[in-house]
């Protein structure tokens, strides 16, 4: 199944309130491997950005006033998504936010769960970890993934580190590698396989001299306690 790994930035907590996204962010998963497809956008909320949400995610009134809005983008960003698995962090949240922005246009526009599945790595990272901190940067420094570059929230970069979360998550290991490549990047482990028409590897045998140090051993051992091979016979 495709799966779209999300993340939102938004005004302040509650849609309810009125607040809205101000910025999307995902990534592409297929064959649990990140394919490189990404869809990334600034929204224009149509009104103030709170002061709290701002210290959170450094994205300020100015810098929207001329980002398109919701309406905008609504279409593009409904293509990118249907008919994946959504991926997301506490979904709840950015579903909910999603869900109101959706209901706010005309033309009938549905429900995120109509076309899409959901799957919250919250919940799965609790149920792995009962009884521990789960947010992002603790499941980055509990699985050793890089995120140094995460100053400050944003929507893309948090979706591109959860997908990386996710992987290692859900399947372990994502990728080996044993060294470095010249130009710097990983190089990946090598699979060579053996020629199957190769010589058979000797096995060499005991020699008279080492099965008696052997059968000298055993006694020695059976002459302090009672062992098994001694009450079997076996010798």
């Amino acid at each position: 199944m495709r799966q779209i790994v999300l993340d939102t930035e938004t005004t302040g907590l509650e849609p309810e309130q009125g607040h809205r996204i101000i910025e999307i962010g995902c990534v592409e998963v297929a064959d649990r491997e990140l394919t490189g497809r990404h869809y990334h956008v600034y929204i224009n909320p149509e009104r103030e950005v709170e002061d709290s949400a701002i210290e959170v995610h450094g994205i300020t009134n100015e810098f929207l006033a001329d980002k398109p809005t919701f309406r905008e983008i609504a279409d593009e960003f409904l293509e990118f998504i249907r008919g994946a698995e959504l991926i997301i962090h506490n979904a709840p949240f950015d579903v909910g936010f999603m869900d109101h922005e959706f209901g706010m246009l005309d033309g009938g526009y549905p429900r995120t769960t109509d076309v899409c599945g959901i799957r919250d790595s919250l919940v799965m990272a609790r149920s792995k970890h009962p009884g521990q901190k789960n947010n992002l940067d603790v499941l980055c420094r509990r699985y050793g993934i890089d995120n140094s570059n995460r100053e400050l929230h944003g929507a893309l970069l948090d979706a591109e580190i959860l997908a990386l979360v996710y992987l290692a998550m859900t399947g372990g290991q994502t990728a080996l590698s044993l060294g470095e490549a010249e130009d710097g990047q990983d190089a990946g482990t090598e699979i060579r396989r053996l020629d199957p028409g190769r010589s058979p590897l000797a096995v060499p045998e005991a020699d008279e001299e080492e099965l008696n140090a052997h059968r000298a051993f055993l006694d020695g051992m059976a002459a302090k306690t009672n062992v098994l091979w001694d009450e079997q016979g076996i010798s």
